[in-house]
């Protein structure tokens, strides 16, 4: 039987990705001014496209970042609306330390229950359902998918996956430009790989010096 893959690829970095703010736009749908990857963050895509395995299909959500890191490793990826970033409402393309220094109750309010909205925007529980429905499409075409999308999707999708409470979000991560694997064994998915990246591969080997020392 053939196996069902879902490979969750967080987009590279963007000038906002680094000022660790929150996204100016989700992608749920193209946006006039959506910003694109920067120039180490397209070095880095490409990178890791030469880790990905051969796919029956590429999505991605509608931001420029997504699209560019599936175009940066040469892939066109279809969009999916589902798989856009969390709606930050107001606190969109701002700092937390910004966001905290006009509205301290809201942030806090926010990281003491993240299914809230204090933002206006999008609560977590809709993240959820978001990726529920990625997981429900993938499981049904089988095969192996490649979905470029954004932490708090690939976090969704991890909550959803092991069952965790909205609370756990706060203790997975998803870094830019990294892999979380999933595999389908009916009728649930199983983590297999999380937050990869290609720096990973050489994890822990001898540096070539080491033969000359010895």
């Amino acid at each position: 039987m053939r196996a069902t893959a879902l490979l969750l690829v967080r987009h590279a970095t963007t000038a906002t990705t680094r000022r660790a703010a929150f996204p100016a736009t989700t992608g749920a749908r193209a946006a006039a001014g959506d910003e694109p990857l920067d120039r180490a963050g397209r070095a880095a895509a490409a990178e890791l496209g030469a880790h990905l395995p051969a796919a029956d299909r590429v999505w991605s959500s509608a931001a420029r970042r997504s699209v560019g890191t599936a175009a940066a490793w040469g892939a066109a990826a279809d969009p999916v609306g589902d798989l856009a970033e969390c709606d930050f409402g107001r606190w969109a393309g701002r700092t937390p330390d910004e966001v905290h220094a006009e509205d301290p109750a809201g942030l806090a309010a926010w990281y003491a229950d993240p299914s809230s909205a204090a933002h206006g925007g999008e609560g977590l529980g809709a993240v959820r359902a978001r990726a529920r429905r990625v997981l429900e499409r993938a499981a049904a075409l089988g095969g192996t998918t490649l979905a470029v999308t954004h932490g708090g999707l690939v976090k969704a999708a991890l909550l959803e996956v092991l069952d965790l409470p909205d609370a756990a979000v706060w203790r997975l991560d998803a870094a830019p430009a990294s892999v979380t694997e999933l595999h389908r064994t009916d009728p649930t998915w199983r983590l297999v790989r999380l937050n990869w990246t290609p720096a990973l591969a050489t994890f822990g080997t001898r540096p070539a010096t080491a033969e000359v020392a010895r």
